[in-house]
């Protein structure tokens, strides 16, 4: 099995379909956004749900777990005041009340290796439950 990127703080391993996952999401818009999960027992990070280019915003937050952590990218598309197209990837740590406290902590730690893996983020939102990570607050970062 390739490994892309090792985390020193945590152990973990980026597996290398997260980074490439990632490269279709920002160069081919393929995708509108992917969940990563850390599977425990082989220490890796791995692709857990991808989004087509049609999701949206929504169909992200429904994708979530209640009551696991997750990591999330999502490509924001808007246009400016100026009537330009921009896009804008956010990085979003959820790690929801429900979720174990050891799974918060794993995911807490590893969050800054796989974000060094992921390279081309422009914002990161961290959230304990939907309204921390509403789409009013992505727009309102983007912009």
């Amino acid at each position: 099995m390739a490994m892309a990127f090792k985390m020193a703080t945590t152990g973990m391993w980026v597996a290398d379909e997260c980074k490439s996952s990632f490269m279709e999401m920002k160069w081919k818009k393929v995708h509108r956004y992917i969940v990563f999960k850390i599977d425990e027992k082989s220490r890796l990070v791995t692709v857990d749900k991808v989004g087509d280019a049609a999701k949206g915003y929504d169909d992200l937050a429904a994708s979530l777990p209640t009551d696991d952590c997750r990591y999330a990218v999502f490509d924001f598309d808007f246009v400016t005041v100026d009537n330009c197209r921009k896009s804008k990837i956010f990085f979003i740590a959820w790690a929801p009340s429900a979720s174990r406290i050891r799974a918060k902590m794993l995911y807490a730690t590893s969050k800054a290796g796989l974000r060094r893996a992921l390279e081309g983020i422009h914002y990161e939102v961290q959230a304990t439950d939907p309204t921390e990570m509403g789409f009013d607050i992505i727009k309102d970062r983007a912009q």
